[in-house]
């Protein structure tokens, strides 16, 4: 199997082209790597029909059964590990650790979400009668997925989907479709054929997705603007939907930390995959007494990290991941030289090849200014002071967003009873970015809704079902 050639979609089991096509393209050096098939509608429904023709044996088929073949997933990645981490680098820009990260964690989450069930619950139970309510699977899910974490947030929304006994149609975001077509084209002899398709293609393949009557639910990573758009079109036959949409997390900084041991945590709490994380930290709130010490020795450790080709050593930050991503970020860093705020460091994007953003650093811009209200998704961070509980709260709750949040303090109590006030699905304190298969995730406000990863995340791929049963009905038994 070549990594780095011959992409092609997976639908019900085979290898699938298409008339039209796209290009991926390198973010660090704007040259096209890839050309990817342009699924067509009927390519789309032939992928749905499959999927829903192979659902019933699929959801009838033990459960330890489809465990162990999701596990399987988790143990081919891990067999190509190493591919997979050169071709997320060459198609999304992040450098080498973040690869690794991704795709080891990628294997994990299958193996781990294979090991979840949902058991059925007696409700009640006597001589006469039984009360059970147990958990059914949707059908076809459609999944769609965003270009910051390709690999591991495709695993997310296909393990607990298979496990739970449906089956998916996976579309990747048309930035980066590659690992999740080659990952397709790893499994086609895995599963049944039709149980995991992959379709590749732009907006309007996603459009088709939502509206589709033959898929039962939608599992979304995006923006909130993409989100609000999906629930419209998915009204259409009441789909099923989680949404894990945009963040603008705050961080609140105490005055009791160490700064120095403090500065290295923070950089990274922000700008983490070159800050193309919903849950990166991108309104860094620091307590007045504080608040110059900390600037500089934020600034001053930003220095030494490396913005670069993912692919060479040494580099700590890769590029955006593409053009439009990157037009948004210098509108941004354009409007706050306008505005005339102050830049402790960065802001001015360098000519030449590559999507390229360095580091860029605020010092206390205004509460209403577009580089705190709105999320950055790139490294543009901006400093802000405060000197009172009540009224860091009010600020950082002061958004239409509610994805997660932080708090650092030498006093691990108080950081989480301010955590505690904050309006957001996750409150870290003294740490940040820490997930698991076991650990439910998701949003508050326009964040999202539902919940992914955890027994939870597990259940959102299912239906509740009651039965009811009289056991000694009248009229019934020996005459």
């Amino acid at each position: 199997m070549d990594f780095f050639a011959n992409y092609t979609m997976s639908i019900n089991g085979r290898a699938e082209g298409a008339e039209r096509q796209f290009e991926a393209i390198n973010p660090a050096t704007e040259e096209a790597i890839a050309r990817v098939p342009d699924a067509s509608r009927g390519q789309l429904d032939a992928a749905v029909a499959a999927a829903r023709a192979a659902f019933p044996a699929w959801a009838a088929r033990p459960i330890a059964e489809r465990q162990a073949l999701v596990s399987k997933l988790g143990d081919l990645i891990d067999a190509h590990a190493g591919a997979f981490k050169r071709l997320l680098t060459r198609e999304q820009g992040k450098a080498q650790a973040g690869a690794e990260w991704e795709v080891g964690g990628s294997a994990v989450w299958c193996r781990e979400i294979a090991k979840q069930r949902l058991d059925t619950h007696v409700v009640e139970q006597d001589a006469d009668r039984m009360v059970e309510t147990r958990r059914v699977p949707l059908g076809v899910v459609g999944a769609i997925t965003p270009w910051n974490f390709p690999l591991l947030l495709a695993v997310w929304k296909i393990a607990p989907a298979l496990v739970a006994g449906n089956t998916v149609v996976i579309k990747p975001s048309p930035y980066t479709p590659l690992c999740t077509l080659k990952l397709g084209e790893l499994v086609r002899d895995l599963f049944p054929a039709g149980v995991l398709n992959v379709v590749s293609g732009g907006n309007e393949l996603g459009q088709w997705m939502t509206a589709h009557k033959g898929i039962n639910k939608i599992s979304f990573t995006g923006s909130t603007a993409t989100g609000r758009k999906i629930m419209e079109s998915s009204a259409s036959n009441l789909k099923r939907v989680t949404l894990e949409l945009g963040g603008n997390d705050p961080a609140i900084v105490l005055p009791d930390v160490n700064v120095e041991a403090m500065a290295k945590e923070l950089f990274w709490a922000a700008f983490q995959n070159s800050a193309q994380f919903c849950v990166a930290a991108k309104r860094l709130y620091i307590h007045d007494d504080i608040y110059d010490e900390m600037a500089k020795a934020l600034v001053g450790y930003a220095k030494t990290v490396k913005v670069g080709d993912g692919s060479e050593q040494g580099t700590d930050l890769g590029p955006i991941q593409n053009a439009m991503q990157f037009e948004k970020l210098q509108d941004l860093l354009k409007d706050a030289r306008d505005q005339g705020l102050n830049f402790l460091l960065g802001g001015d994007v360098p000519k030449g090849k590559g999507y390229f953003v360095p580091v860029t650093i605020i010092d206390n811009p205004p509460e209403d200014s577009r580089v705190v209200t709105e999320e950055a998704f790139g490294p543009v961070l901006p400093l802000l002071r405060f000197k009172d509980i009540d009224d860091v709260v009010a600020r950082a709750n002061n958004t239409d967003y509610g994805l997660a949040g932080s708090v650092w303090s030498a006093d691990a109590e108080q950081a989480k009873k301010i955590g505690a006030q904050l309006e957001c699905g996750t409150v870290w304190i003294n740490e940040i970015h820490s997930f698991g298969p076991h650990i439910a995730f998701g949003g508050h406000k326009q964040s999202g809704m539902g919940v992914e990863n955890s027994l939870e995340g597990l259940a959102e791929y299912t239906n509740s079902q009651t039965i009811v049963t009289r056991k000694n009905p009248p009229g019934v038994g020996a005459g």
